[in-house]
């Protein structure tokens, strides 16, 4: 049995009202945010987002891995030469969340496991404290240097059991 019916039926009632052909590229927010794929962190739900709000990038426990610092930087020179010569504030925010899938990773164990079945080395989405591993993602983007220094970048953590998200890293320039 699939439940690609019903994702078709729902995209369905979504394209029979569809008004958002005019979008722009840009994300009107001038955000990307970068979350935990896990089904119950849906950004347009936790926070409210509209179509073309927001730039989402999803993966194992909303960390900064390279392939997202290569999105990050992507995006940032795109903004940059649509913006020309009056660019305005670009931002990265990072979103963690409580019972996190990736805080499994954390057990040497568990790591160990998953690279003899998979092949996979998960010790670098590993999640042993949010906090600190949220500075290290901060720490990532600020020393890489494909992504510029005016990005302002931010933090918080999500509780799914109540719906709220806790700042964490208050917003800030990166390369201040």
């Amino acid at each position: 049995m699939t439940n690609t019916p019903t994702i078709i039926e729902r995209n369905q009632q979504f394209a029979s009202n569809f008004s958002a052909a005019e979008l722009p590229v840009l994300p009107k927010l001038r955000m990307v945010i970068v979350t935990c794929g896990d089904s119950r962190v849906d950004p347009a739900h936790v926070l409210g987002l509209e179509l073309g709000d927001s730039v989402v990038i999803r993966n194992n426990g909303g960390r900064i891995t390279q392939t997202v610092l290569e999105e990050i930087a992507a995006l940032s020179f795109m903004v940059a030469m649509m913006d020309g010569e009056n660019p305005g504030p670009f931002e990265v925010v990072i979103i963690q969340h409580t019972q996190c899938g990736a805080e499994r990773f954390a057990d040497p164990q568990f790591q160990k496991m998953i690279k003899e079945k998979v092949g996979l080395d998960v010790s670098s989405t590993a999640i042993h404290d949010h906090e600190q591993s949220m500075q290290e993602d901060i720490e990532h983007l600020r020393n890489a240097t494909e992504v510029p220094d005016h990005i302002i970048v931010s933090g918080f953590i999500y509780d799914v059991q109540n719906g709220s998200v806790r700042e964490v890293i208050a917003p800030s320039v990166l390369g201040a």
